[in-house]
Parts: C-alpha cells; structure tokens; sequence
C-alpha cells in the first residue's frame, strides 16, 4: 500500500471513528477523490516531505501548519461544495486545502495574513497548475468583500468568536466552516449556516486544535 493509499485510508477510519458527531458515515466522493489526486507532499517544505502522507498536522514556517488529512477533508465536505460554488478560504498556509477546494469548485478566493506564505503558495499552486485559485495577502477576518458574497468560506485558523463580516459575505443558504476558540484550549470546529432571512444557525462539529487566526491590527501593535 503507498503512503498516499494509507493517508486515504487513514481519513475513512477517522470518519468511522467520529460518525456520531460528524453526523457523516463516509465523505463525499468527490471530496476523497480530490484528497487522491492532490500530491500533498508539493505543499510541504521539502525536510519533512517523508512524513507528507501522515495523517496529521505540519510545520510550513512562521508558526503555521498544514492541516490535518482527515480535517482538510472534513472541513472541506461540511462545505456541501457544489461544482458551480465560488467560496473563500481564509488562512492559505501552504496552499493545499485551496488545491482542494479547487477540484471540487469553480472558483477559490485564499487569503493569508503572512506575505512570504501566500507567495510561496500561490507559486506552488501556479507551478502545478490550479488555476482557479486567487492568493492575496490581507486580514482574513475582513475577508473578501470585492468578490462576495460567496457560496461557502472555510477557515482555516481558530478565532475567539464568528467574524460578522465572513457571516456577512455568505450568500443565503451558504455555509462557514470555522473552528472557534481560543490558542491552546479548546477549540470546537463549527458549521455556520446563513438562512434566507439573514439569520444563522450554528452547529458544533468536533472538538480540534488550531494555530489561532492572526489580525492585521494584532500585528501592528
């Protein structure tokens, strides 16, 4: 069995595993088949490309991480991506969870805080071809208001609270994966469905552990 059967493999038994919270017995098709074809190891500085199919978080630099498998896909199917969806991620890292993204929708709009990752990801996902994924450099809690309102937004950084603005920039019906919490405590991963009449319902997912979401004004001061 290869290291990227495992890893798929790997995310089938966690879904098993917390089915009962999830409210999910399996993963959409189309959302393992983007976890096949997606080479994991591209988005993963090259000294710990060894353990790229590892079920688990790794470091990328400057304190971030790239996501779990099983997470990335997760989050990713708590979406309900359609093939027209136009959605925003917030918190590019490497790259990878907007190269998922792409195989399953339209259009990913990626915002990442930090300068030199959002470079290195937009090259990545230049160089392999995902070309319809826009990187910018900016405050992801503002989002991305010239090109909502979107048909789903993933977080992909834990905040204290849901940022009204996101909620603002979901068209109705449309959904925003997010963990909330604060740094090291928990942290529960949330779906947040905007309604027709503007209001929201909230539903916890799984308690998980994320890097915290980074503020333009937090790092000015």
């Amino acid at each position: 069995m290869s290291d990227k059967q495992q890893m798929l493999r790997d995310i089938e038994m966690d879904v098993k595993y917390t089915r009962g919270m999830i409210g999910r017995e399996a993963l959409d098709s189309r959302v393992m088949e983007a976890m096949k074809v997606v080479p994991r190891h591209e988005f993963i500085p090259s000294g710990a490309r060894h353990q790229a199919y590892y079920n688990g978080p790794l470091p990328i630099g400057h304190g971030q991480t790239i996501s779990q498998p099983y997470i990335v896909a997760l989050m990713t199917d708590l979406l309900e991506p359609t093939a027209e969806d136009v959605v925003l991620e917030v918190g590019t890292g490497s790259g990878y969870q907007a190269a998922v993204l792409s195989q399953v929708v339209r259009q990913v709009y990626t915002l990442e805080i930090i300068e030199s990752l959002s470079q290195r990801a937009a090259e990545t996902l230049r160089r392999l071809g995902y070309r319809n994924v826009e990187c910018r450099v900016d405050d992801g809690y503002d989002g991305w208001p010239e090109q909502a309102p979107f048909d789903g937004i993933i977080v992909t950084a834990a905040s204290p609270n849901i940022p009204q603005p996101l909620v603002d920039q979901l068209k109705p019906g449309a959904r925003l994966v997010i963990p909330i919490g604060m740094p090291y405590a928990h942290q529960e991963l949330m779906v947040v469905e905007k309604l027709d009449a503007g209001e929201i319902s909230v539903r916890e997912v799984l308690g998980v552990a994320f890097v915290p979401l980074t503020r333009q004004r937090l790092r000015d001061e």
